[in-house]
């Protein structure tokens, strides 16, 4: 049978206050008696009962999390880095995945709000005045990663076109003339909240009107983009780069050409983004964009838990990015 606060007390003889500053590790009390009271409550298998402790404190101590899914190796690095500094600093997660499905992302917010949580981390593909009118509703602190909503809600993430644009710039810097760009989330443009890969295509766009290069850029927008290159000739005279809005579609391209015999970088460039751990294990080692996705993680739950506990976010400006120059470029 589950043990109270109070039958904690009353087998140490002292006083309910007393086992919950020891407890909680307040001020107010010896070191003897706290020590005596954990012991005790270890030897009896004592469980906080959070329910009844969120209705004393006003909080649940926990935090909900949008993501898309755990597919793209990203959101399982940023979800580690969420979980492990929200319980150092004494939360606990609810994670949801919406998909990229508009109205599944709208019931994983209401399932997270039904279960009263302090707060929301989301990664969001909504957009608009009715989606943020939606989530004024709730009133409860919303930060928004990677998707910016507007400036209404706290965003935390990086400067998506200046990174890409200083990408092309490296890349253009190795002699490449021909360029291929893709990014199938592209295909939702106007649909849904891609604004990530929309600044990662301007800032593409910017970095090759910046360099002189006159040739046309074959932009790949949906799913079947290794199809796509299977029409491609590439020539070993002029070299081609292909740069992706994401670490996995590099990953797959760079695959496609190794089976075709392509020489990578020799023939073909790759350039990817994100930098996910997983690179470490990949031959030649991808030319990338170095995200950092944990800083992120970090930063969100800090901003998130301050306003929680004191009424304000933790201004967050954008973090830093870097060109991580590998083997493919």
């Amino acid at each position: 049978m589950k043990i109270t606060i109070k039958e904690l007390a009353t087998i140490c003889g002292v006083s309910a206050g007393t086992v919950d500053r020891a407890l909680n590790n307040r001020p107010g009390i010896s070191e003897k008696t706290k020590n005596k009271i954990l012991k005790v409550a270890k030897e009896m298998k004592y469980q906080p009962d959070y329910t009844a402790r969120s209705l004393v404190i006003g909080k649940t101590m926990t935090i909900g999390v949008v993501l898309f899914d755990l597919y793209n190796r990203s959101f399982s690095q940023l979800l580690n880095a969420i979980e492990l500094k929200a319980r150092e600093l004494g939360y606990f997660i609810y994670i949801t995945l919406s998909d990229k499905k508009s109205e599944s992302e709208i019931n994983c917010i209401d399932y997270l709000v039904n279960r009263k949580v302090d707060g929301i981390i989301l990664f969001t593909v909504n957009k608009g005045e009715q989606f943020e009118s939606y989530l004024s509703k709730f009133g409860i602190p919303i930060i928004t990663v990677f998707n910016y909503v507007s400036d209404k809600w706290e965003y935390i993430g990086i400067q998506e076109r200046q990174a890409m644009k200083e990408a092309v710039d490296y890349i253009v810097k190795k002699g490449y003339k021909k360029f291929i760009y893709i990014s199938p989330p592209l295909a939702y443009l106007g649909k849904k909240n891609i604004y990530t890969q929309e600044e990662r295509l301007h800032g593409f766009l910017e970095g090759l009107g910046g360099s002189g290069i006159n040739t046309k850029p074959l932009i790949i927008k949906n799913s079947k983009y290794i199809k796509e290159l299977e029409n491609i000739d590439f020539s070993k005279e002029e070299k081609t780069a292909i740069v992706c809005s994401t670490d996995l579609y590099a990953l797959e391209v760079m695959n496609y050409l190794k089976e075709k015999d392509v020489k990578i970088p020799e023939q073909v460039g790759v350039m990817g983004f994100d930098d996910i751990d997983m690179l470490k294990y990949i031959t030649p080692r991808l030319t990338t964009v170095k995200y950092p996705i944990e800083d992120i993680g970090r930063s969100a739950i800090e901003s998130i838990v301050n306003k929680i506990e004191h009424g304000d976010y933790v201004p967050t400006p954008l973090l830093e990015y870097e060109i991580i120059k590998g083997e493919s470029i």
